[in-house]
């Protein structure tokens, strides 16, 4: 597994620091309310390789053609597909949300998967992992949305952002990404640091043309400072 610079105790003094920074400028995010387990699974696997408006738009549409989650299993492959087509990869996203559920309710006899919250968080990881289509930031989503725990998921702004600022190795995967987040992220700041680090990367931290020059971590970046782009502070 790539290896971050510098030690954990240095790392996680950094994401202190660059949690500070984000909740003076983006507000200090705070989980008052949970999800449903199901109901966060799905929505996560129709947020692969789309954006939020899709997804949503997706899954509003599912649920109003099968308003159960065993109508959905039951659903035909096709039907199911022309169902959450705004969210993009129809059939793929199908499949696994099919395969889901009924892994699900082979295992627990029903279509819920609040007993995941009881379960010890490895335990639950593992359990979330072995269904078809789920890999670590799903699992994530899961347990830090609908279970409130902090685990820190990693979706493609989290990993550029945090690739860019040296938290992560240039060229860490995503599997390698959760792990070495999880091990050096103060549980507290998960939740926040997550939500922060996605409003960043949309705004300043962007995929094509970050805005350097109006970062307010740019003091603090290995890419700002490759590029040349560290305004005085």
């Amino acid at each position: 597994m790539p290896q971050p610079a510098g030690t954990d105790a240095e790392l996680r003094a950094r994401l202190q620091a660059i949690h500070e920074r984000l909740a003076a400028a983006y507000g200090l995010p705070v989980l008052t309310r949970t999800t449903d387990p199901t109901e966060e699974l799905v929505r996560t696997i129709l947020s692969q390789n789309t954006n939020d408006r899709n997804r949503d738009l997706a899954f509003a549409r599912l649920r109003n053609m099968f308003p159960t989650w065993a109508e959905v299993a039951a659903a035909p492959y096709a039907a199911l597909a022309e169902a959450i087509r705004q969210g993009g990869l129809a059939e793929v996203k199908a499949a696994r949300i099919k395969q889901a559920l009924r892994a699900i309710h082979d295992r627990s006899g029903s279509y819920s998967l609040s007993f995941i919250c009881d379960m010890e968080t490895e335990e639950a990881l593992r359990w979330l992992q072995s269904l078809a289509g789920v890999g670590p930031k799903t699992a994530a989503c899961v347990l830090l949305f609908s279970c409130g725990r902090p685990i820190m998921p990693v979706d493609t702004h989290v990993l550029r952002v945090c690739k860019r600022l040296g938290i992560l190795p240039e060229r860490a995967s995503a599997a390698a990404a959760h792990s070495l987040l999880q091990a050096t992220t103060p549980p507290e700041l998960v939740y926040p640091l997550h939500i922060n680090l996605i409003r960043h990367g949309r705004a300043i931290c962007r995929a094509r043309r970050p805005l350097c020059a109006q970062c307010l971590l740019a003091d603090l970046c290995r890419y700002a400072a490759q590029k040349g782009e560290v305004p005085e502070r």
